[in-house]
């Protein structure tokens, strides 16, 4: 029987590269149930969507009552708000209108949007971003993304996919991207970036104690010991990072950018050192304001069922002064898509 709940109930679900993840979300943030696996390596679209489909119906079991909308944020690019996705790091949809199937599958109006901006219009909810009018959501993981909050309202672009920092470029003539172009910020610090880019290397003469076959977090691992091209791989990662938030910061006029994902969560001690002095060295702009350092105050949650993952909070100067650094705590992703909903 389904439990009754102040509040409307919300299916959120998060559809990435390495995991899917599904949690049943009030509308005052508090997460009821949630589950995740990993994203199957199947070229099969069909195969791929009934994953995501049995968890999405477990996690709703388990919570044990009702859910009136569903909100996804999902890896683009897609088209918004029809809900067409091609992930670039899930080859098995192209195309795949994942936002009418999954209306289908469990009778209920429901929004895709992209992950990334997912993520920021939570932060910006219940997170990093609590009180700003506008910032940057960012994320490192599997590729990377963004969304962008200006004026308080969730920027969408022509085709649903504003704020794209992973697809600023960082290194011209650089890395190959997934997408086919080079020197993206997503081609030189995305999990699968930092991997190609191994890769690469290793295919020459180099100084390294990398196999082939490291992931990302071995090759961090390899990093912090000293290894020479595992801590260049990293350099370069958190320079790309830092050269795009500097752009995208000083175009868009905001106050903080929060980071997440799973590289920046992991390996925040090789990225964070090297993106916070490109920051700085980049980031300068005169807004003819008096200095005083503008202060979002922080949200730690105390009883969240989802991951908490911790983010790192970049805020500016009123004034031309580069941007400080500083630590947060951010809202589960899964949360971000419940205000998504009309």
């Amino acid at each position: 029987m389904a439990r009754s709940h102040a509040g409307r109930a919300v299916l959120a679900i998060d559809v990435g590269g390495t995991k899917l993840a599904a949690g049943v979300v009030l509308d005052d943030g508090t997460v009821l149930a949630r589950d995740q696996t990993a994203t199957p390596a199947t070229s099969d679209a069909e195969a791929l969507f009934q994953v995501l489909a049995s968890l999405s119906q477990h996690v709703v079991e388990t919570a044990g009552l009702r859910v009136q909308a569903l909100g996804v944020g999902c890896g683009g690019p897609m088209r918004y708000p029809e809900g067409e996705v091609a992930p670039l790091n899930i080859p098995a949809w192209r195309g795949f209108p994942l936002r009418a199937r999954l209306a289908q599958a469990f009778a209920l109006p429901c929004v895709v949007d992209n992950d990334a901006k997912a993520m920021a219009l939570g932060e910006h909810w219940l997170g990093a971003g609590r009180g700003s009018r506008n910032m940057i959501g960012m994320v490192v993981s599997t590729g990377v993304g963004g969304g962008v909050i200006v004026d308080g309202r969730l920027l969408h672009g022509e085709s649903g996919n504003a704020g794209h920092i992973g697809h600023l470029i960082a290194w011209p003539d650089g890395p190959l991207c997934g997408c086919g172009a080079r020197g993206y910020v997503e081609a030189i610090a995305s999990g699968t970036g930092i991997r190609r880019r191994l890769s690469e290397a290793l295919a020459g003469p180099v100084a390294t104690r990398v196999p082939p076959t490291a992931t990302v977090a071995e090759v961090a691992d390899f990093a912090r010991s000293g290894d020479p091209l595992a801590r260049r791989l990293f350099q370069e990662a958190g320079a790309a990072v830092g050269r795009g938030i500097a752009s995208a910061a000083v175009l868009l006029d905001v106050e903080l950018v929060a980071i997440g994902g799973s590289i920046a969560l992991k390996a925040w001690d090789l990225l964070g050192p090297p993106l916070e002095a490109e920051v700085h060295r980049c980031a300068h702009h005169d807004r003819r304001r008096h200095s005083s350092r503008t202060s979002v105050p922080l949200w730690t949650p105390a009883t969240a069922k989802l991951p908490v993952l911790v983010q790192h909070q970049i805020t500016r100067p009123t004034g031309g002064a580069p941007y400080a650094l500083r630590r947060s705590a951010r809202a589960p992703v899964c949360q971000a898509v419940a205000r998504s909903l009309p």
